[in-house]
């Protein structure tokens, strides 16, 4: 018996085949980038950048680390400074050419936000 997908699993799974897609079978001569995931609940946002070849996080963040000293984590400013933390952690891990996965998740409001704070933090899509 197989299982049913739900429309979120669905849309995750949609984004992510066409990101490994486009950077790994269309053009394999190319350096594979790593990912930028964000995953956004109603009270925080976390973002962590995988290097799908080896299978380990390289640098991520979250509204919750100590360091941002945030009220809330469920606004457009906590979001833009988790992009700035985990562009600024993963620039210094090495990578600075990465690709935006925005999972299941429409790309404005905060999942934006995050994508322009890492854009600062020095990553590049």
């Amino acid at each position: 018996m197989t299982k049913r997908l739900t429309g979120s699993q669905r849309r995750s799974f949609r984004t992510r085949n066409k990101l490994r897609e486009v950077n790994i079978e269309r053009n394999p001569t190319r350096a594979v980038r790593a990912r930028l995931s964000v995953h956004r609940t109603n009270k925080q946002i976390y973002a962590q950048v995988i290097d799908d070849v080896a299978g380990v996080t390289v640098a991520s963040a979250s509204s919750m680390d100590k360091s941002l000293k945030l009220k809330t984590g469920s606004s457009i400013e906590a979001a833009q400074k988790v992009g700035k933390l985990v562009g600024e952690r993963a620039k210094k891990a090495g990578v600075e050419l990465v690709q935006f996965d925005r999972g299941s998740f429409l790309y404005h409001g905060r999942i934006k936000a995050v994508a322009e704070g890492a854009r600062e933090g020095g990553l590049q899509f």
